[in-house]
């Protein structure tokens, strides 16, 4: 289908033909009628198929027609002066990319698009959203933070649509979603896109009110055609040389090589810097004006053609000139495979993807394997292909070690931040060393913490510390979390003190009480309390110690020899 049997406003028409937009892809010639008619819509296709202009085009076509004439077929029927399109994302990076193509393909039509999302100020954004948009391209986050601030009126959105839905459930972006859907009006046109699209998405849609048609034009294809991908069976170790060999032998314009640990993507940077290959890393350690700057040198033709990304840029940034992807880690998940791949072989060019695989990729190449149905084909590199003379790739323990050397704020942030399926955060239990014993910890001592400290622990750390076993004194003695005002140590049993710990128990004699009942030679049994709470003691310093209650005092057992002499005497007289 040509765009010119699409009848489409004369300003939008002529703003895709400056774009040589003519021929609609398959995923534009089915929604793109849906859309126009005002339905919902869930669309099904790889990447690169040209989805962001499958919904942008329409829903152009109809703010044009609402203006020219309200009562058009083609219009929104509750569209007002302050009404816009809402259109959420999961990253930064596609939030940029989709504004950038609202403004080439709504150019000379009057309609304006802000991104609004985390890493930068609020001032530019809320000032945009005074000044009127027709187009607000989103993260749930910071549009949430604004709605709570009363800048963003979510009654009077017209259109709702999410891009790359599947992304922002993998993100943990599914309560935020709901949230936000739950303010919108229900009337709303709902859209939603992906290369893939999971139950929990098309549930939440219905869960709205959505009753979206379904448009699938890879039910039986997972990845594009016209991506040839193959796998390298590697040793861990050898993936730098061959990661090098590949880089060499295909000789790209553009290559983005993937890995799946953002501590990786500097390592991968410099080993590719220092064998002479320019390279750039992005991840979510990076604010985002350098995230911005490192995807501006990218898509610029300079020397600057590797991108080593962590699956933050896997996902819908469109650049047409990537020949090369190389998966130095396979992903964990199949759906991230279909995705990375997919940043090449884009608007019918041809691609190329290469995964180096070891013994710790093998599950996860099944995974890939079970979803695209097919096994992807291995390939062998001679020896001769391979380099044998480069610097070496810089240790993770060298790494480690340099980011617990430095300063507690080196280490970046910890797991926050708008892309969270790039988690930052402290290093595992594992790799901080031992913990020290309980009873040497200062946080032993609870008495001079707040009270309300143990709240902001996690419920399971809590359970698990209230089971574990309380450390040990010198003397054996268990140690008490929680000091009970000014009592004495235990190793002191005067009366008074005995009066203390039992609180206002009168004593023996007092108060009608009935006596306490006595051993033979006078004492009293203690309780089971008293004896487990005062400390055990030996023996021959028990026996020399008065009673408290006023009972005989206690004699030491006499000694063998004493014994042995008091039996001579006995006899011999």
């Amino acid at each position: 289908m040509k765009y010119s049997e699409l009848n489409l406003d004369p300003r939008l028409n002529s703003a895709i033909e400056k774009l040589n937009y003519t021929e609609a892809t398959a995923i534009q010639e089915q929604t793109i009628p849906h859309i126009l008619a005002g339905k919902d819509v869930a669309g099904l296709a790889q990447t690169g198929t040209g989805k962001t202009a499958a919904f942008l085009i329409p829903l152009i076509e109809r703010i044009l027609r609402t203006s020219d004439d309200p009562a058009h077929e083609r219009a929104f029927k509750n569209w007002n002066a302050r009404s816009f399109i809402l259109i959420l994302v999961p990253t930064r990076e596609l939030a940029d990319q989709i504004n950038e193509n609202v403004g080439k393909i709504a150019f000379g039509t009057g309609l304006k698009s802000y991104p609004l999302y985390g890493g930068t100020g609020y001032e530019k954004q809320k000032e945009a959203l005074l000044s009127g948009l027709q187009f607000v391209v989103s993260t749930p986050g910071r549009l949430i933070d604004l709605y709570k601030e009363n800048h963003v009126d979510l009654k009077q959105v017209a259109a709702i649509i999410f891009d790359e839905a599947d992304r922002m459930f993998d993100m943990g972006f599914k309560d935020d979603m709901k949230y936000i859907l739950s303010r919108v009006p229900r009337e709303r046109q709902f859209l939603v896109f992906s290369a893939t699209l999971n139950f929990d998405v098309l549930n939440t849609a219905y869960q709205f009110g959505a009753e979206p048609v379904e448009i699938n034009i890879s039910r039986d294809q997972a990845k594009a055609e016209n991506v040839k991908d193959v796998i390298l069976h590697v040793g861990q170790e050898e993936k730098p040389q061959f990661l090098l060999s590949i880089i060499k032998k295909e000789n790209p314009k553009q290559t983005m090589i993937f890995t799946n640990f953002k501590h990786n993507v500097d390592r991968l940077a410099k080993f590719l810097m220092d064998n002479g290959i320019p390279a750039m890393g992005i991840s979510s350690l990076m604010n985002q004006s350098q995230r911005n700057n490192v995807i501006e040198k990218f898509k610029a033709e300079n020397d600057h053609n590797v991108l080593v990304a962590t699956d933050v840029a896997a996902r819908g940034l469109d650049i047409n000139g990537v020949d090369l992807v190389v998966n130095f880690e396979m992903p964990q998940d199949a759906e991230s495979y279909v995705h990375r791949i997919g940043r090449t072989g884009r608007a019918g060019n041809e691609g190329k993807a290469f995964s180096l695989i070891s013994d710790r990729d093998v599950e996860s190449l099944g995974r890939v394997e079970e979803y695209t149905k097919k096994k992807i084909e291995v390939l062998f590199m001679e020896d001769s292909e391979l380099l044998k003379d480069f610097k070496p790739l810089q240790s993770e323990d060298n790494v480690f070690k340099r980011r617990s050397d430095g300063p507690r704020d080196s280490r970046g942030p910890r797991g926050r931040g708008g892309d969270r399926g790039d988690r930052g955060g402290r290093p595992d239990r594992k790799d901080r060393g031992p913990r020290p014993p309980r009873g040497d910890r200062p946080e032993n001592n609870r008495g001079d913490r707040p009270e309300n400290q143990n709240a902001s622990r996690a419920e399971g750390a809590d359970q698990q510390r209230s089971q574990a076993p309380r450390g040990e004194g010198a003397e054996g003695r268990p140690q008490h979390a929680k000091p009970h005002g000014q009592r004495p140590p235990r190793h002191q049993h005067k009366d008074q003190n005995r009066e203390h710990k039992h609180g206002d128990r009168p004593r023996q004699g007092q108060g009608g009480n009935k006596p306490r009942p006595q051993h033979a030679n006078g004492s009293q049994p203690r309780s089971n309390e008293a004896a487990h709470a005062r400390p055990s003691q030996p023996a021959q310093s028990r026996n020399f110690r008065s009673n408290a209650r006023g009972g005989q005092a206690k004699t030491a057992p006499k000694s063998i020899g004493d014994k042995v002499k008091s039996f001579f005497q006995k006899i011999f007289g």
